[in-house]
């Protein structure tokens, strides 16, 4: 299995939200859909923390030096 990226991740967030908004789903897709959807975020949000925290890390180094 690919690697996700965060790139990827948001794609497919974004393909979800358009099934998601243009309706004619059923109520069991709609959720499934809505259930990846939860899981692509919370990944999306864990990345962001994570370049978020390297990149306060990296600014803590520069104002040492």
């Amino acid at each position: 299995m690919k690697k996700m990226t965060y790139e990827s991740a948001m794609k497919r967030l974004e393909e979800i939200v358009s099934s998601l908004e243009n309706g004619g789903l059923t109520l069991d897709d709609s959720v499934k859909l809505f259930e990846e959807g939860a899981k692509l975020a919370k990944f999306c949000n864990e990345q962001l923390k994570k370049a978020e925290n390297k990149i306060l890390s990296l600014d803590e180094v520069e104002e040492e030096v």
